[in-house]
């Protein structure tokens, strides 16, 4: 045996086994579904984190905002909020009811939906722990399993145009005109004038 291959080895089982969450949503404010589907995934954590210890695997959480129909078209985007475990979508099927919050958001026609999850029997608006622990447990018992590649681009749904022409209406019609742009506020105040979603932020006045 050569001893090389063998040290080689043993550094490659001291590796720890790196279990990406990633929660990719369309607001973690005012959106109770993906604010709940955010607390869950750290309740999840702490719960399978003794199983981690034990097998040398840890957990990253991620969260994103997905800001533009551009930016959900290139991560394959199509509902909110989405959950991803080392870049698989941790729900079995695609499931969405009429979302107030996000609709108000938008303020669109014909409203937006965000994501229902089922499990174990039961409908849920916020992603089930159970759920997302199950997942986590998936891949630590899957070591050695290649990650997914990476995805090509995915074509962005109906639903989510309409939140993001809408939110992005919204915010134009917010933003002070550009005549009293000019002249509202300092130079480096400017780049963000117009495009903070949030409303007491918004404009430089």
């Amino acid at each position: 045996m050569n001893p090389s291959n063998s040290n080689d080895t043993r550094k490659a089982d001291t590796v720890p086994r790196v279990i990406d969450v990633e929660l990719l949503a369309l607001d973690l404010t005012a959106c109770m579904r993906c604010v709940g589907s955010l607390a869950n995934i750290e309740a999840a954590v702490a719960g399978v984190r003794p199983v981690l210890e034990a097998t040398g695997a840890r957990v990253t959480v991620s969260k994103r905002i997905i800001g533009s129909e551009e930016e959900a078209r290139r991560l394959r985007f199509v509902s909110s909020p989405t959950i991803r475990v080392n870049g698989r979508d941790i729900a079995p099927e695609l499931l969405e009811t009429p979302c107030q919050s996000c609709t108000d958001l938008c303020g669109c026609a014909g409203g937006t939906g965000c994501r229902v999850w089922r499990y174990r029997g039961g409908e849920y608006r916020e992603a089930p722990a159970g759920l997302i622990m199950e997942a986590v447990l998936r891949e630590v018992l899957a070591a050695g399993r290649p990650d997914r590649p990476a995805a090509g681009e995915r074509d962005v749904p109906d639903n989510l145009r309409r939140f993001f022409r809408g939110k992005a209406a919204r915010t134009a019609a917010a933003c002070c005109p550009q005549v009293e742009r000019e002249t509202c506020c300092d130079a480096d105040q400017k780049e963000g004038c117009c495009r903070d979603s949030q409303p007491a932020a918004r404009g430089c006045r």
